[in-house]
C-alpha cells in the first residue's frame, strides 16, 4: 500500500513538472478559456441586441405610409438610419453592409387598401448575421400584423361596427407571456453559459489527447510506463490529476465571474454548478483517454476529439433542440459530455428544479469518467509497444 502511494505521488509530482514544463499548457489550460470567456461576455454586455440598422424604402408616401415607418423606427430592435428611394439602392446598402435589411412600401399602398384590393408590402433582411437578421425579421413581421389589423379595424370601424366589437373580433384571445429563468430574454444568460463551457471543454480534450499520445509519439511511453510501476492507471492518474485541477479552477473562475460579479441567474446552490464542472473536466479527459485507447495515434485522436468537440456547438442542443434534429444526429448529441453539463444548467440554474430530476445528468458525466478504464489494456500495450504513424 505504501508502495501504491509513492508511485502515485511520484506520479502526480511528474504530472506537475510535465505541465509546468511547456508554458503552452497553462495557456491552453488557463489562458484561452478565460480570454474567451471575456471576449465573449464582453461582446454580448448589452443582453440582446438592439437598435439594429435597416432603412425603409417608402414608394407610397401617404400619411399610412409613413405611420408605418414611425412605428418601425420606435421599435426597440431597429433603427432606421436610411430611406432610400428604390428597391435598388437599399440592396446595395445591404450589400455594402450599411444596414441589416429594409422594409418595402410599395406605390398605391394606402389607396389598395382603402379600396380592399390586397396590397403587399415586402421586407428583406440579411441572415449572414444571424442574430440581428432574426431581430429584425420578427421586428418587421410584427410590423406588417399590425398593419393588417389598423387596416381592417379602419375598414370595419368606417362601416358602421363600433370601436370595441371591431377589438373583440381582430383578437378575440388575449395572450399573456411569461417567461420562465430568463425573463428578460437576454441571450448571454444562455449562450454564454453554455459556449464558454464549450470551449473549456474543448481544451480538456485537446489537452489529454496531446499529454497521451505524446509520449508514443516521441517513443518515451515505455520509460514513462515503468517510472509509475507498470500501472497505467497510475500514470494516467499522475498525468491527468493536475491538469484535473488547474481546468476545474479556470471553470470555477468563469462561474463565479457569471454568477458573482455579472449576477447571472441561479437558482440552484452554486456548490452544484461547481461540482457540475468538476465533473465536466472529468468526463471531458474520460472521453479523450478512450479515444486515445482506440486510436493511439495523435494526429487522428486529435481529429476526432476536435470535430466532435466543434460539432458539439450546433449538436450539443445549444442552438437546435435535439428534438427537431434528425434521428442519427441526436443519438450522436447524447454522446457528448457538454450536452449533460448544459442540461444540468438549465434545470438547475436557470430553472431551479429539484436536484431529484438532474440526478442522470450527474451520472452520465460519471460513465464517461469510468470509460476511461475501457481501453486502459490496449492503451498500455500501445505505450509498450510504440509506433508512430505520421
Amino acid at each position: 500500500m505504501k508502495q501504491l502511494v509513492k508511485l502515485i505521488y511520484a506520479s502526480i509530482r511528474q504530472g506537475c513538472l510535465y505541465v509546468m514544463s511547456r508554458p503552452l499548457f497553462l495557456v491552453s489550460i488557463v489562458a484561452i478559456p478565460l480570454v474567451s470567456a471575456f471576449l465573449m461576455l464582453n461582446l454580448m454586455s448589452d443582453g440582446l441586441a438592439t437598435r439594429v440598422p435597416a432603412a425603409i424604402v417608402d414608394l407610397d408616401g401617404s400619411e399610412l405610409s409613413r405611420t408605418i415607418s414611425a412605428n418601425i423606427d420606435a421599435m426597440q430592435t431597429t433603427d432606421i438610419v436610411m430611406t432610400c428611394k428604390s428597391f435598388t439602392e437599399a440592396r446595395e446598402a445591404v450589400q455594402s453592409g450599411k444596414i441589416v435589411g429594409f422594409f418595402l412600401i410599395p406605390e398605391d399602398f394606402s389607396s389598395k387598401a382603402i379600396a380592399g384590393r390586397t396590397p403587399e408590402i415586402s421586407y428583406y433582411t440579411n441572415y449572414a448575421y444571424v442574430v440581428p437578421a432574426s431581430l429584425m425579421y420578427k421586428g418587421f413581421k410584427t410590423i406588417s400584423v399590425l398593419s393588417n389589423g389598423a387596416l381592417v379595424k379602419a375598414t370595419l370601424t368606417s362601416a358602421g361596427l363600433p370601436d370595441g366589437s371591431v377589438s373583440s373580433l381582430l383578437q378575440p384571445v388575449v395572450a399573456h407571456m411569461h417567461t420562465i429563468g430568463n425573463p428578460w430574454m437576454s441571450y448571454p444568460v444562455y449562450m454564454s453559459n453554455s459556449f464558454i463551457p464549450g470551449i473549456l471543454a474543448l481544451m480538456v480534450m485537446i489537452v489529454t489527447v496531446f499529454s497521451i499520445t505524446d509520449e508514443i509519439k516521441r517513443g518515451t511511453s515505455p520509460a514513462w510506463l515503468d517510472s509509475c510501476g507498470g500501472s497505467m492507471v497510475v500514470a494516467l492518474l499522475g498525468r491527468l490529476a493536475p491538469q484535473t485541477l488547474l481546468f476545474t479552477l479556470t471553470g470555477w473562475i468563469i462561474q463565479l465571474s457569471i454568477f458573482g460579479w455579472l449576477d447571472f441567474p441561479l437558482h440552484c446552490h452554486i456548490a452544484v454548478m461547481m461540482t457540475a464542472m468538476l465533473l465536466l473536466v472529468m468526463a471531458c479527459q474520460g472521453f479523450a483517454v478512450l479515444v486515445c485507447g482506440i486510436t493511439p495515434n495523435m494526429r487522428i485522436a486529435l481529429s476526432v476529439c476536435s470535430l466532435l468537440s466543434v460539432l458539439s456547438f450546433s449538436i450539443g442542443g445549444f442552438t437546435i433542440p435535439v428534438e427537431d434534429m434528425y434521428g442519427w444526429v441526436a443519438i450522436i448529441s447524447y454522446i457528448l459530455p457538454i450536452r449533460y453539463y448544459f442540461l444540468i444548467y438549465i434545470d438547475q440554474a436557470l430553472n431551479g428544479i429539484d436536484f431529484y430530476y438532474s440526478r442522470l445528468y450527474f451520472v452520465a458525466l460519471l460513465i464517461f469518467v469510468l470509460l476511461s478504464f475501457v481501453p486502459l489494456l490496449n492503451l498500455k500495450r500501445m505505450c509498450r509497444r510504440p509506433v508512430y504513424i505520421p
